[in-house]
């Protein structure tokens, strides 16, 4: 017994070591300013992978940013692989120089996301929908401006603290964009 409450206290440990947070990219060359990243046109193509890392879902997003202040709407148009199609309209106020709120229908609360240099994390609970039914999930998401205006979205989504998945995703301005 010993030896397992050993062996988890490490992997708590380990684990808690591991994790990243925005501060680790504020030296970064590029900075990520999301509300200029995402006024107007954007598009994204991504992926879910489950947890054994078997991809369960493509698609492709047409993003419509309107700017009205410290307030950034962003219209979400999904096109999936099997025929679905899907919309989330997030509204996303600016609480401070690197730090946001958002909201969305299927947001639980308020998305946290804080920002520094080329990096952005955002936490927040979403009921997400599978099939008929619907869970409640935790996303740990990332988002990293890279060069040539691409931004690279990685999320993490858990129950209960497992990882159930991860959702991948690449942005991009189209170049009529405005």
């Amino acid at each position: 017994m010993k030896r397992l409450t050993l062996f988890i206290g490490i992997c708590v440990f380990l684990t808690g070591c591991s994790t990243m947070k925005p501060e680790d990219f504020a030296n970064s060359n590029l900075k990520f300013d999301l509300f200029t990243y995402f006024d107007g046109q954007t598009q994204a193509w991504g992926i879910f992978e489950d947890r054994f890392g078997t991809v369960r879902r493509q698609f492709q997003v047409d993003i419509k940013g309107t700017l009205d202040g410290n307030v950034l709407t962003l219209d979400e148009q999904f096109d999936y692989s099997d025929g679905e199609k899907d919309q989330r309209i997030w509204t996303i106020q600016k609480m401070s120089e690197n730090r946001y709120e958002g909201t969305a229908a299927d947001i639980v609360g308020t998305a946290q996301g804080i920002s520094a240099g080329n990096a952005l994390n955002w936490a927040y609970n979403m009921d997400l929908k599978v099939g008929d039914n619907t869970i409640r999930v935790k996303f740990d998401d990332w988002m990293f401006l890279q060069e040539g205006n691409v931004l690279i979205n990685r999320a993490r989504v858990s129950k209960w603290g497992i990882d159930i998945g991860e959702v991948s995703l690449f942005f991009t301005k189209p170049a009529n964009a405005s």
